[in-house]
C-alpha cells in the first residue's frame, strides 16, 4: 500500500521573509463560521430528530413499514434537491444565497409541526424540511473547500463535521431535558427547535462571507477530458455562465464516476440511523424516556475523532480512511445481530457507529472536492451526495419492508450480507490506477486510496 505524497504543492508555503509571504491557518474563518451555524442548527434539528421516531411510531402509531417509507422520503427529497442547490450556486456563483435559503426554508418549518399532528401533514412538513437541507448542503461544502488549501481538505471538513456533531451531541440532550419537564413534551421540543434555526440562520447571514468564486469555466469544458481543463485561474479568460453541459461533463471524470459509483454502492446497504436506535433499543431492553439519548453516544464519538481522522486521511489517503469507516460499521451489525447481551454492547455499538461517521462523512466531500474544478465544486459535490442520498432512501424503504415481513433479525443480517459484498466491490472499484493508465486521468498524483490525491500537482492546485 503506497502512501500518499505528504509535501505540499508548489507555491502553497512562501519561504520566511519573501514579500507576500503568509502561513496558510489551517482553518480558514469561513470554515470556522460555517461550523457555528452548522453547530446551532444541528442543536435545532437533532431535537426534532431525537424525537420523530417514537413520535411516529409510539405517538401516531406508524408501522415499521410506514416508518421506513417516510424516512425514505425524509432523505430522498433532500438528495434531488442537492442537484438543484449545487447548481443553482455554481450559476449565481454566491453560495451563501443558496445555502441560506435551504436555511431559512428548514428554519421555517419547525414550527409547522405544531400543527401537523397526522401523518399526511408530518410527512408534507417534513419532506419540506429536507427541501431546505437539500439546497444548503452542497452550496456550503463548496465554501468550505474553496476556502480551504486542497492539501487541508480533510482536516477543514473534519473541524466542520466536529462543530456540527456538537450540535447533534447538544440537540437530543435538549430535547430529552424538555421531554422531562414539559407538560406537552412534543410540541414544547418543536417550539424550541423553530427558536435554536432562526438563530443559526442569523449566524449565517452576518458571519459567513459570500465566497463564490469568481474563476469562469472555460467554453470548452466538455470537450476536452472534463471541466478539469480549467482549474487553473488563467485557464479561461473569459466568464461563461455555468451550464447543465458542463455539470454533466463532470461525470467524465474517471475518479468522480468511481466516487459516485462507491457511495450509491455504499448507501443501498447503509441503515439509517433512526434504525440504528431503534434496533439498538429493542435489542437492549432501554426505556422509552432514554431514547433520545442514544445519538448522542454516535454524536460523541463522531466529535472526539472527525478532526483526527480527517488530518489522517490527508496524511495515508482517503480510500484507506474510507473503507475503514464501513467495516467498522458491519462490525456495529455484527453487534446488533449476535453478541450475548451485555451491559456494554449499547456503548459498543454506538462508538461504532460514530467510528464509522468520523471516517467517512468529512472524507468523502474531502475527495470529491480535490477531483472537481472550483467553479463546479458545488455542482460535483451535490453529485456525489445525491447518489449517495437516494441509495440510502432506497435502503430505509428495503429495510422497513424486510422488518415488517420477516422481523429484526433477518432484515439486518441481509443489511450487514450486502454492506460485505458492496465494500468489497468499492474497493475494487476504488484502487489505485495502474502505471499505464495513470498518466491519461487528471491530476494523477498518487494516492492511497484510489481517491483524489490531498496534494495536487502544481497543475491543479487552487
Amino acid at each position: 500500500m503506497y502512501l500518499a505524497d505528504r509535501s505540499p504543492p508548489a507555491g502553497a508555503q512562501d519561504a520566511p521573509g519573501k514579500p507576500g509571504s503568509a502561513r496558510v491557518p489551517a482553518v480558514a474563518p469561513t470554515v470556522l463560521a460555517l461550523g457555528t451555524v452548522s453547530l446551532i442548527t444541528d442543536v435545532s434539528s437533532e431535537m426534532v430528530t431525537a424525537v420523530l421516531p417514537l413520535y411516529l411510531i409510539a405517538g401516531l402509531g406508524l408501522s415499521p413499514l410506514g416508518f421506513g417509507a417516510l424516512d425514505g422520503v425524509y432523505n430522498g427529497v433532500s438528495a434531488l434537491v442537492q442537484l438543484t442547490g449545487g447548481h443553482l450556486a455554481d450559476r449565481v456563483r454566491n453560495h451563501k444565497l443558496i445555502a441560506g435559503i435551504g436555511y431559512g426554508l428548514s428554519a421555517l418549518c419547525k414550527p409547522l409541526l405544531l400543527f401537523a399532528h397526522s401523518l399526511g401533514p408530518v410527512g408534507m412538513v417534513l419532506a419540506l424540511e429536507r427541501t431546505g437541507k437539500g439546497l444548503r448542503t452542497a452550496p456550503r461544502d463548496a465554501l468550505i473547500s474553496l476556502s480551504t488549501p486542497p492539501r487541508l481538505q480533510g482536516r477543514a471538513f473534519g473541524v466542520h463535521r466536529a462543530m456540527d456533531t456538537t450540535g447533534a451531541l447538544l440537540g437530543p440532550l435538549a430535547a430529552f431535558m424538555i421531554l422531562s419537564v414539559a407538560v406537552d413534551g412534543y410540541d414544547a421540543v418543536f417550539g424550541v427547535s423553530a427558536c435554536v434555526a432562526v438563530l443559526g440562520l442569523v449566524v449565517l447571514v452576518l458571519f459567513v462571507p459570500s465566497g463564490g468564486d469568481p474563476r469562469p469555466v472555460p467554453k470548452d469544458a466538455g470537450a476536452s477530458g472534463g471541466p478539469s481543463a480549467g482549474t487553473g485561474p488563467a485557464a479561461a479568460p473569459r466568464a461563461a455562465p455555468v451550464g447543465l453541459r458542463d455539470a454533466l461533463a463532470l461525470l467524465r471524470l474517471p475518479r468522480l464516476r468511481a466516487l459516485a459509483g462507491c457511495a450509491v454502492l455504499l448507501g443501498l446497504t447503509t441503515v439509517s440511523d433512526a434504525f440504528v436506535y431503534l434496533l439498538l433499543q429493542r435489542r437492549t431492553g432501554i426505556g422509552e424516556q432514554w431514547f433520545p439519548l442514544l445519538p448522542l453516544g454516535t454524536a460523541a464519538v463522531f466529535l472526539l475523532l472527525a478532526v483526527p481522522v480527517g488530518a489522517l486521511a490527508d496524511r495515508i489517503g482517503r480510500r484507506t480512511v474510507f473503507l475503514t469507516g464501513h467495516a467498522l460499521l458491519l462490525a456495529a451489525y455484527g453487534l446488533l445481530l449476535w453478541a450475548p447481551q451485555a451491559q456494554a454492547l449499547p456503548y459498543l455499538v454506538l462508538a461504532l457507529h460514530g467510528m464509522f461517521y468520523a471516517a467517512t462523512d468529512g472524507v468523502l466531500p474531502a475527495a470529491v472536492a480535490a477531483t472537481v474544478p472550483a467553479p463546479l465544486r458545488a455542482t460535483g459535490l451535490a453529485l456525489v451526495g445525491t447518489g449517495q442520498a437516494l441509495a440510502r432512501f432506497g435502503c430505509s424503504l428495503a429495510f422497513g419492508a424486510a422488518w415488517t415481513l420477516w422481523g429484526t433479525g433477518p432484515a439486518l443480517a441481509a443489511a450487514a450480507a450486502g454492506l460485505l459484498c458492496c465494500a468489497t466491490a468499492a474497493g475494487f472499484v476504488l484502487r489505485p490506477p495502474a502505471p499505464d493508465t495513470a498518466a491519461t486521468l487528471p491530476d494523477p498524483a498518487p494516492d492511497t486510496a484510489g481517491l483524489p490525491d490531498p496534494t495536487p500537482s502544481p497543475r491543479g492546485t487552487e
